[in-house]
Formats: structure tokens, sequence, C-alpha cells
């Protein structure tokens, strides 16, 4: 159960994050005022989205590359280590007047659910011990 739950967290936040890339990439115009800030850049600045939207694309990516190749342990360092960016997004909203509401609510939750996916995955038993012990016989009892 544990395992099934690690794994579908760590889909939902791989896909979700390359959503949001593939959002900036495409509809940065749209997608910008979601992120929370108060303003964003307009005119040439505005091309950073795109580079905004590039890393988020790959940062849905890994999680995916890493849970395919089985490399939960690492998948569960990098999503610890990831939560630091929703952490710092949420202070930047705050910093810059931006939206309360939207620095606690999807960047906080998001630190929030980085942090405990990388738990699960750091805390699970390895595939080598679970099939070891598995594979014992049953302990019978005597009875003399």
């Amino acid at each position: 159960m544990r395992r099934h739950l690690a794994t579908g967290l760590t889909v939902l936040l791989a896909v979700g994050i390359g959503y949001v890339g593939v959002s900036y990439l495409f509809f940065p115009a749209a997608t910008a005022p979601s992120f929370g800030m108060a303003v964003w850049p307009e005119g040439d600045a505005a091309a950073f989205l795109a580079t905004k939207g590039a890393r988020d694309l790959a940062s849905g990516l890994v999680p995916l590359a890493l849970l395919l190749s089985g490399q939960r342990r690492a998948l569960g360092w990098v999503l610890s280590i990831w939560a630091l960016v929703p952490v710092a997004d949420a202070a930047l909203i705050l910093s810059t007047g931006g939206s309360t509401l939207t620095a606690l609510a999807v960047h906080g939750l998001t630190a929030l659910a980085l942090v405990v996916t990388g738990a699960l995955l750091l805390t699970e038993t390895p595939a080598s011990r679970r099939a070891s012990v598995d594979d014992r016989p049953a302990v019978t009892s005597r009875q003399g």
C-alpha cells in the first residue's frame, strides 16, 4: 500500500509540474497569474516565462525517469530536496506582496506533498529485502 501511494503521489506531482511547464511554454500570459505574484514581466522581459516553463517541464520528467528506471531511493532524495523550490516560491510571493492564499495553498501544499512523498520513498523497504522476507519459510510452532 505504502509503495503504491508513493508511486501515485510521484506520478501526480510529476505530471502536475510538467503540465505547469507546458502551460508556461505555450500560454505564458494566461498561466502566469496563477503563480501568485503581484506582477509579472511584460514585453521582451516576458520571455522569462518560457524559461520557467522549460524548467518546470524538466522537473516533471526527472521524477518519471527515476521512477521508470527503478531508482526509488534517488527519487526520494530528489523530491525531498525539490521541496525547497515551492518553499522559495511561496517566500518570494509573500515578500513581494503577492497572494498569500496562493503562496500557502498552492506552493505550501506542493512542498508538503514533495516532503511526504520523498519520505515515503526513502523509508520503503528495498525490493531485495522485501523479496528475502517474503521468501523465508513460514515459522511453525512445534507442539511436543
